[in-house]
């Protein structure tokens, strides 16, 4: 089964350049390439991918407003950032928004392949650099957050430490020996407990709250 990859970025050259790319890799094909975010329900439904590239920075509609939206309507659907500079705000608004993952724009081009894959299967791929600052983010954060009372269970803490190396559900469930469905159980009920509803806003929580 191919990945259907729908690419918003609004500079024309690159925008053609990962078009190319995506359909040049054997295991996906680009569904569709929009240079905003202005018409983004209707180029959605248009194109109804598996994984989205977003450019952070448009006119218009931002990426981080479009990811708002695009996990409101379709929480399924990953979402795979890029930007030119690691911008420290931009970066957390857009992982608490929903973004599986981040990426600078001069990724290699075979790094923003296996990175599409990662995001499809659940994985959270950043580039080195962004990385370093989200969790310098993620650590600062911490130490002003009141600690809270969570009950989570030892399986279920065991998953969530799993989704904070950026497992995929299909790699949880094996190292777990449970169903990948069994796994999507107990990450809707990490989600109830944690009062979160994306895996980006659970691993963030989770770090903040030192619960793994």
């Amino acid at each position: 089964m191919e990945i259907k990859v729908a690419i918003f970025e609004d500079n024309k050259k690159l925008r053609e350049s990962l078009e190319q790319l995506v359909n040049n890799a054997e295991d996906m094909y680009c569904c569709g390439a929009f240079p905003d975010a202005n018409k983004l329900m209707r180029n959605m439904q248009m194109a109804n991918p598996d994984v989205v590239m977003m450019d952070i920075n448009m006119p218009g509609i931002s990426g981080i407003e479009a990811v708002q939206q695009i996990k409101e309507k379709y929480p399924d659907v990953q979402i795979l950032m890029q930007t030119v500079f690691e911008e420290n705000d931009k970066i957390f608004a857009a992982i608490c928004a929903g973004a599986s993952g981040y990426m600078l724009k001069k990724t290699a081009p075979q790094k923003m392949i296996e990175a599409i894959r990662e995001t499809y299967n659940g994985a959270a791929p950043m580039t080195a650099s962004v990385a370093v600052k989200v969790l310098q983010m993620f650590r600062s954060q911490s130490s002003n957050d009141k600690k809270e009372y969570i009950d989570l269970s030892d399986r279920e803490k065991e998953i969530l430490a799993l989704l904070v190396k950026g497992k995929s559900y299909k790699t949880i469930a094996a190292e777990c020996f449970v169903s990948v469905d069994t796994v999507k159980t107990h990450v809707r009920h990490i989600y109830e407990k944690l009062h979160v509803h994306s895996k980006s806003e659970a691993v963030a929580k989770a770090i903040h709250q030192k619960l793994v």
